[in-house]
């Protein structure tokens, strides 16, 4: 078993440490706390099993993100064509 740290193994899965730690506190991973210099270290433990679950339970947010740039995408273009109207509106008044 290989043991990593909370933020090596939340950058191996691209995930926020924040996410890993609530894993942790939630049993979804095992992990190991142990003692250096003073300070409790947690030590998440790999399984190939534990490691198969974890990643069907991580979303994937790339199937999603073209979707959403195109229409914010969309809507800041529109945005810019009120601002340029809004702006010859008030050079006329000048």
């Amino acid at each position: 078993m290989e043991k990593l740290t909370v933020k090596a193994y939340a950058t191996k899965h691209k995930l926020s440490i924040f996410n890993v730690v609530k894993m942790t506190k939630s049993g979804q991973v095992p992990t190991e706390t142990v003692v250096e210099n003073g300070k409790d270290v947690v030590y998440i433990l790999l399984d190939d099993t534990v490691e198969k679950e974890v990643q069907k339970s991580i979303l994937k947010e790339e199937n999603k993100e073209p979707y959403s740039l195109r229409k914010e995408n969309a809507r800041l273009k529109k945005e810019i064509e009120e601002l340029k109207k809004e702006i010859a509106q008030l050079k006329k008044r000048v």
